[in-house]
């Protein structure tokens, strides 16, 4: 049998191209705020990350410029030998300070970061514990690590509990969950992570890629939120969401950063963050610390959505964040209504099995500060319209 068996058999991409249903790998030809255009169509964009707004911010966009002028594009080389510039040492001194912790170490993607920590923390004979609906870079990073993986019930503490008793005291042990559930929306039971770990001493890692610059009164994420900021040991974030940028940091105590600094393979082996991506995160850094009035317009729109969608008759689920899911529940109907959408100017991410749980497919929406309230009532009536066509509401 060849190897590339597989390949050939492969039809599901194609077959749904072929009926108009592929919804992955859009070509988007143009950015302005919350419009894009797909196809030479206008569309209104409520399927990004882009939380605060900041990805066409004009001192954004000056730091950016001022780094290739002063570094060139790319640093051709990684962190470890010739790729470190001043402006990545001055990025995480900012992020440590920010974050309230000793150290931050950035990496080049979010997913890298995630590798690097666990990988390189979690050794054959440690165990490490992960919510079955954390992040697939926490997935793929725990089988790098060879430890024992244990997979608990999405936040379910009961179900880790359970886990925990099974594994000696003497086992170091890892808890790994996501901040934000980025399908969902739902925050991670942290005040019951953190109770459990007063009884079997664990260490905590949270990934708070869609939390940090949303979450928590100054936007410092999920622990913040919680006011449990100091129980937590170990907090990723990426600069691809409200950072506005490429690349995922991770901070802790200053001893911890400094071995995963030296024995991090997705750090060492990788070509580092390129000069305007730096610059980028430090200026959205800036805007994030100083202006607070982002998170409170994001927030009262997250309000707007989630009540106009469930006045209409939607489900949206567990969400608490500016995710806010459309629970469809049938992968094919979820499809429909996505190209109905579509078709109708709206940009969402339809998000089936194995995303989310099965019966359980979903109009993943999310929302920026910077959408105008015309540009939401919009979106709200033409997830109406097509709702009603599609026989979802009433």
């Amino acid at each position: 049998m060849s190897l590339f068996e597989k390949c050939y058999s492969f039809t599901r991409a194609e077959d749904a191209q072929k009926i108009g249903l592929y919804p992955y790998f859009t070509p988007i030809q143009q950015v302005s705020g919350n419009r894009v255009k797909v196809d030479g169509k206008d569309m209104l964009m409520v399927g990004s990350n882009n939380y605060l707004g900041l990805i066409d911010h004009p001192k954004v966009i000056q730091s950016a410029q001022e780094a290739i002028d002063n570094y060139g594009v790319a640093t051709c080389g990684s962190r470890f030998l010739n790729g470190t510039l001043d402006i990545h040492v001055h990025l995480e001194e900012r992020l440590a300070e920010f974050m309230k912790k000793e150290a931050a170490l950035s990496f080049s993607t979010g997913f890298q970061t995630n590798l690097g920590i666990i990988s390189t923390l979690v050794q054959r004979g440690d165990a490490v514990f992960t919510d079955r609906m954390d992040h697939a870079s926490i997935v793929d990073a725990c089988r790098l690590s060879y430890a024992d993986i244990y997979k608990f019930k999405h936040n379910d503490m009961g179900d880790l509990e359970r886990m925990l008793s099974l594994v000696g005291q003497e086992v170091p042990k890892l808890v790994v969950v996501d901040g934000v559930f980025s399908m969902e929306g739902d925050l991670c039971d942290l005040p019951g992570l953190i109770s459990l770990k007063k009884k079997f001493n664990f260490k905590i890692l949270v990934d708070d890629a869609h939390g940090i610059g949303v979450m928590g009164k100054n936007g410092r994420g999920t622990a913040e939120h919680f006011g449990l900021e100091d129980e937590v040991d170990l907090v990723m974030g990426t600069f691809s969401k409200s950072f506005a940028s490429l690349g995922g940091f991770v901070v802790s105590e200053k001893k911890v950063i400094s071995y995963i600094k030296h024995f991090a393979r997705s750090l060492i082996f990788s070509a580092s963050i390129t000069p305007a991506s730096v610059a980028t995160a430090l200026a959205t850094l800036d805007i994030i610390e100083n202006e607070p009035e982002r998170r409170e317009r994001l927030w009262a729109i997250t309000r707007k959505m989630k009540e106009g969608f469930q006045e209409m008759g939607f489900e949206t689920g567990l969400t608490e964040t500016p995710i806010v899911p459309v629970i469809v529940g049938d992968d094919m109907k979820t499809a429909m209504f996505w190209k109905m959408l579509k078709d109708d100017g709206i940009f969402t991410n339809p998000v089936i099995y194995p995303a989310v749980p099965k019966d359980q497919s979903l109009i993943r929406t999310s929302y920026s500060a910077t959408h105008t309230d015309e540009e939401l009532n919009t979106v709200l009536e033409s997830f109406k319209k097509c709702g009603r066509m599609a026989l979802l509401i009433k």
